[in-house]
């Protein structure tokens, strides 16, 4: 009789709710490791998204750079001569210069605290971006000194947007030279940037009088339609000096995102601590697996007793690291959306849950609770039914 009710009972769930304190403390332990997994892989992600975020924006087939540059807070200038040397293909429909800088902004308002602000210069003439909301104030750009702000730049900037409401423009301090902001756009902050303000070509050399005009940080190339990129690319590359590179978008971005993954610490430190995560939640599951057997040692060992082979009663034990995960992994996807939402409203950053994400979080806390399972097992199986007598 007693044989039969096992058969039919799930015994898994039946031990792993028997002791409500213990699933509580397992529960929470799990979802305390799903959210540091959560949020480390979720702000690496961010990392190199936002990172990229700017080449995305830009309307271009074929990006040419320094060969030295690895990314916009690194670049390095080439002859603008090139960027000519390229609009002789006739594939190529048209080149803009761009020029990257970045200034000491001062807060207009009365804390006047100083911040660094990534600007970008370019020809006010044709708008090299694909946002409507800038496209639409390049014109705004056409007069000197005259510069459009990021809105979603952090609050150290000044309320700029609350200003610009009181009146056409704002005169700013930038680089120690007053400039007019005459619009605003959204495009948002990243790691390596904490504001942005878009100025004309002209404006540009005015901000950084250091700079040379013919001295270009990014080409951007547009080519006819029905041109093949990849074939136009390899041309380039052969025909232009060694100076420069020819690059696609994907391999523009991929470069920025490599940059930041091996050339900062701070890649490395998402990834260990990930990894932190999935060791802290081994331990937890662990701990609450093994007390469950050394509590319950004599009853496994009856069941061995009665012939139930050890592969039936690992078997259970594995089922309940699976039951742990599930409802483990609840608790911590939920916690770590709402930290994605805080923590985007408080850092401007792009980071969000996505399915990828909650996918292999989920297998990596099925992976965790097995494994920790696995080790228990040991214990399980030296349940000797001698022990009960």
């Amino acid at each position: 009789m007693f044989r039969k009710l096992l058969r039919k009972t799930p015994l898994a769930w039946f031990q792993v709710r028997r002791e409500k304190t213990r699933l509580a403390v397992a529960l929470a332990g799990i979802a305390f490791a799903d959210v540091l997994m959560f949020v480390q892989m979720g702000l690496n992600e961010t990392l190199y998204e936002s990172a990229a975020n700017l080449h995305y924006s830009l309307q271009a087939d074929l990006f040419i750079i320094n060969p030295v540059s690895e990314a916009f807070t690194s670049l390095k200038s080439f002859p603008r001569e090139r960027l000519y040397q390229a609009r002789a293909f006739k594939e190529v429909q048209s080149v803009t210069p761009l020029y990257i800088g970045r200034a000491t902004w001062r807060n207009p308002q009365q804390t006047q605290t100083e911040r660094t602000i990534f600007t970008v210069g370019v020809s006010p003439t044709k708008s090299v971006f694909d946002q409507p909301e800038i496209t639409q104030q390049f014109n705004k750009l056409k007069m000197l000194d005259r510069v459009i702000f990021d809105r979603a730049s952090r609050a150290e900037f000044g309320d700029i947007a609350t200003l610009l409401k009181k009146d056409s423009s704002l005169s700013v301090q930038v680089n120690d030279k007053q400039i007019q902001v005459v619009g605003l756009f959204t495009f948002g902050i990243s790691f390596g940037s904490d504001g942005m303000m878009i100025a004309s070509d002209s404006t540009f050399m005015r901000i950084f009088p250091e700079r040379n005009a013919v001295e270009v940080d990014v080409g951007l190339i547009k080519l006819k339609p029905g041109a093949n990129k990849q074939l136009v690319q390899k041309a380039l590359q052969q025909y232009l000096p060694k100076d420069v590179l020819v690059l696609t978008l994907e391999e523009f971005a991929d470069r920025e995102k490599v940059y930041w993954a091996t050339s900062t610490p701070t890649g490395f430190i998402f990834g260990f601590g990930t990894v932190i995560g999935f060791i802290v939640g081994i331990v937890i599951v662990y701990q609450i697996l093994y007390s469950d057997v050394s509590d319950h040692l004599s009853e496994y060992a009856t069941l061995k007793a009665m012939g139930y082979s050890d592969a039936y009663l690992v078997g259970v034990l594995i089922q309940e690291s699976l039951i742990l995960a599930i409802l483990g992994f609840i608790p911590g996807f939920l916690l770590s959306s709402g930290f994605y939402l805080l923590a985007a409203s408080a850092t401007l950053l792009p980071i969000g849950m996505t399915v990828n994400r909650a996918i292999l979080v989920l297998f990596l806390t099925i992976v965790m609770c097995t494994v920790s399972g696995g080790v228990a097992m040991r214990k399980l199986q030296a349940a000797d039914p001698a022990d009960v007598f």
